[in-house]
């Protein structure tokens, strides 16, 4: 589809300008999208959208001045393709006169498409914006609010991240490297499925030794793939893992692996979307997932576009820790002891996040 051309010299006898001059006030938007339509959306602003060869498209200014008044006026898609239609005053501020026909509202939702995959998405917005700064319609005051958006996965526990881990790393690596990493994992578990492993849940011991033998193995597929070059997807998967087994996870006296008390700030909560957090509406109700964040203008009636946001860390107590780096395999556990209450933590801290990369390895054993 090649990019078409709207009229600018306009008809002698148009009905809807004729109307509209003699009854619009002096101060209506459109007035000022009529006089500016070729100065703020330009059909040559959206060339890089179309090819040069096909059928015409509706000219791309017609279809931003009818995006502005249906975000103006509150209106779907197939609203505004009514309004345009029908109401004298969309065809007056677009620059046509009422022997233009309309189109479908497909013709809008392409467009949307076309903008997004484009390297200016935002061109119409940004325009529009520029043009209410300069007729003083925003200000500079800001008023920043927020709102919870609760995500759509489920939030995991310590031990289904830490095996959600090492499943989405087996995933991501090729044929090769997944079958080293699968040759260092001792667990009697191919990770294939998703949920929790078999498991005793109402011994405490059994659960503590899943803990441990689930870290054992993390920990053994970040050794099995120590110094070697690793694709995005991969290094993705092995900072994940990282971060899951830095932020949830502390070394007893006694050389065990055991889930740290608390709540790491930051957290990964899922390692289906690794990027919701932890959030709180107030001190005493939370929510996962995201914050939108809107910041408005209070005496302008136009206003910057909300963005999303990692919700606010909760208040809740936090003892700092970091877990320290590992060798290519991890120590050997020693010999069972009578588990103690006593619990020391090491003294580095985890990875926040999951693009972060794992630091420099060495021994995971702590000064005694």
């Amino acid at each position: 589809m090649t990019l078409g051309l709207a009229e600018r010299q306009g008809e002698l006898f148009n009905v809807a300008v004729q109307r509209c001059e003699a009854e619009l006030p002096a101060a209506s938007i459109y007035r000022l999208l009529h006089a500016e339509r070729d100065r703020l959306f330009p059909d040559e602003l959206f060339a890089d959208l179309y090819v040069h060869h096909g059928r015409r498209s509706v000219p791309p200014s017609i279809l931003a001045v009818v995006m502005v008044l249906q975000r103006l006026e509150g209106c779907s898609d197939r609203e505004a393709v009514d309004r345009f239609a029908y109401d004298l005053r969309w065809r007056y501020a677009a620059g046509v006169d009422d022997q233009t026909p309309g189109f479908v509202h497909t013709v809008l939702v392409e467009l949307r498409a076309r903008l997004r995959a484009s390297a200016d998405p935002d061109r119409i917005f940004r325009v529009t914006t520029e043009l209410a700064r300069k007729v003083g319609l925003m200000g500079v005051r800001r008023v920043l609010d927020s709102a919870p958006l609760f995500d759509a996965v489920a939030t995991c526990d310590t031990v289904t991240l830490l095996r959600g881990a090492i499943r989405g790393l087996l995933r991501a690596c090729p044929a090769e490297l997944a079958s080293l990493v699968r040759a260092a994992l001792a667990r009697d578990d191919d990770y294939a499925t998703a949920g929790k492993p078999v498991c005793d849940w109402d011994d405490q011991a059994a659960r503590e030794q899943l803990v441990d033998a689930l870290f054992r193995d993390g920990y053994r597929a970040l050794g099995a793939l120590r110094g070697r070059t690793l694709g995005p997807e991969v290094a993705q998967a092995f900072a994940l893992l990282a971060t899951v087994i830095g932020q949830d996870i502390e070394e007893t006296t006694d050389g065990r692996f055991i889930i740290a008390q608390g709540v790491a700030p930051d957290r990964v909560i899922s390692v289906v979307d690794p990027q919701a957090r932890h959030g709180h509406k107030s001190n005493a109700r939370g929510f996962d997932g995201y914050k939108g964040q809107s910041p408005s203008t209070p005496t302008a009636r136009s206003s910057p576009p909300p963005r999303l946001a990692r919700p606010t860390p909760g208040t809740r107590r936090w003892r700092r820790r970091c877990w320290p780096t590992c060798p290519a395999q991890p120590p050997q556990r020693p010999p069972a002891r009578r588990p103690t209450s006593r619990r020391r933590s090491s003294t580095a801290t985890p990875p926040t996040a999951p693009a972060r990369c794992w630091p420099t390895w060495r021994s995971v054993a702590s000064p005694r």
